[in-house]
């Protein structure tokens, strides 16, 4: 059985799907971390909601969209393989590691896999 933090993920996913990005910022703690290997660190829900708000725009202009192929996690920490679909480029795999407390998120780092030729 999914642990508490792997079900805040599972719904991170379901709304990331969707594509409106925004709709992620409440799942974050106030004083959340994110750390994005391309577009940088964020700390606070704020900061996250603006990201988030760009995100929306930028996934639109470049064609991108994500599927997630495998989230295993506890009431604590979660892991999940995910990849990342851009018009006219090959898919790129990543990982994301979460952290939850009080079912919000705490923390959220990914890890891309090198880009494909």
């Amino acid at each position: 059985m999914a642990g508490q933090a792997q079900r805040v993920i599972e719904e991170f996913w379901r709304i990331q799907d969707a594509g409106d990005y925004t709709k992620l910022a409440p799942l974050f703690a106030e004083d959340a971390f994110l750390e994005d290997p391309i577009w940088g660190q964020y700390r606070g829900r704020e900061a996250i909601l603006g990201f988030m708000t760009k995100m929306v725009e930028e996934m639109s202009d470049r064609k991108v969209h994500f599927t997630v192929d495998e989230i295993c996690g506890d009431d604590h920490a979660v892991w999940a393989r995910w990849t990342m679909h851009m018009e006219g480029h090959a898919p790129r795999g990543g990982v994301g590691i979460y952290k939850v407390e009080g079912g919000q998120l705490t923390y959220y780092r990914d890890y891309m896999d090198p880009a494909g030729e």
